[in-house]
């Protein structure tokens, strides 16, 4: 047998959502380089791009807006469940067991009004949480408000700004779909067992709160908090990669150069944050550690990933770390969505082989 641990190298699914591309530093989203779309349109451009296969004409994007308002609000089944969680529930067991009770009837195939209800509802469920765990008022959905704002001003009560709204919109559109990561690859094998989006979603959650996918920017967080200043930021780093310690925001699985997300961002936060304290503590931490990397780990051509600037991101809008990887996935919706609608189109259940390796008779 040709065992690959993790299922490295192995190809099981052809998709005409998105490439990437790690040799080259390229992600392209059905024909479209993702730093594009991210610089020209709306996250909402890009879910149609996604779900349609083509960017919206103005009266389709009309449409699509006027759905994803109409299902923004939280039923009040959700809301009675919400408020019997224990508060100490983690945000992400919350959104898993709020989507979960979307759907009483599963259906197959999977719909895209299905998909828009999910995708809409998801940022009112964090809000929502987030507002009442702090004693505070919740803050209904505004339908002049379009996707990305909406999300902000539910969790603030405030307008946001229009930097905010362009930098976290950027980032929303970069993280929306990114291959066959765990999460999706989770989201396509429940999928393909004719279960409903709502389950398929469900999984891909479980597998988003996992620490080594959808939790890495709380640690690049932690790891520029512990840094402070400039002139700690060597003789950290030296520290860390000493003792042979991971070095949070930097290397990836698949891009073996400049992951093409983490460029787009910097750019974006670089002409919103011109001479930020911290930005620029971020911009010398990702240049050093560059440089000991290459000193440390020679050839392994380890760059600097999306997590990295993600937290720059999140910084720039006082996001709480609590809704970190719950932004993430309020983002990556878009994608895992998009591939069960794929998986439907042409399904065959996955149904991989084992090497047995256990004692023999």
């Amino acid at each position: 047998m040709n065992f690959r641990p993790g299922l490295e190298g192995i190809t099981a699914v052809q998709t005409h959502l998105s490439s990437v591309d790690g040799e080259n530093g390229r992600l392209i989203f059905r024909g479209y380089h993702v730093d594009e779309l991210a610089r020209k349109y709306t996250f909402e451009e890009v879910i149609y791009l996604l779900w349609y296969g083509e960017l919206p004409t103005q009266n389709e994007l009309k449409k699509l807006k006027k759905q994803l308002h109409e299902a923004r609000n939280l039923p009040e089944s959700i809301i009675r469940i919400m408020d019997e969680l224990p508060e100490d529930m983690e945000m992400m067991a919350v959104l898993r067991t709020s989507i979960s009770s979307l759907k009483a009837n599963p259906e197959w195939p999977p719909t895209l009004e299905e998909a828009i209800r999910i995708t809409a509802i998801i940022p009112t469920i964090l809000a929502y949480r987030y507002r009442t765990l702090h004693h505070l008022e919740f803050i209904a959905p505004d339908h002049q408000l379009d996707h990305v704002s909406n999300y902000l001003y539910m969790l603030t009560g405030k307008i946001p700004k229009d930097a905010h709204i362009k930098v976290l919109n950027a980032y929303f559109i970069l993280t929306a779909e990114h291959g066959m990561n765990a999460a999706t690859f989770t989201s396509r094998v429940i999928a393909s067992t004719e279960s409903d989006l709502f389950s398929a979603v469900c999984g891909a959650i479980g597998a988003m709160k996992g620490p080594l996918h959808g939790g890495a920017p709380t640690g690049v967080m932690s790891m520029l908090n512990e840094i402070d200043s400039m002139e700690n930021t060597e003789d950290w780093l030296r520290k860390k990669l000493n003792r042979n310690e991971k070095l949070m925001g930097f290397g990836h699985r698949v891009y073996k150069t400049n992951d093409p997300r983490a460029e787009a961002l910097s750019d974006v936060i670089a002409s919103l944050s011109a001479g930020d304290d911290w930005f620029v503590l971020a911009r010398h931490v990702e240049n050093t550690a560059i440089r000991l990397l290459e000193e440390y780990k020679p050839g392994r051509r380890l760059y600097t990933n999306v997590e990295f600037y993600a937290a720059a991101v999140f910084k720039a809008i006082n996001l709480p770390e609590m809704l970190y990887t719950p932004t993430f996935t309020a983002s990556r919706i878009a994608g895992w969505s998009a591939h069960v609608l794929e998986q439907a189109e042409n399904n065959r259940i996955f149904r991989p082989l084992s090497e047995y390796s256990g004692p023999k008779i």
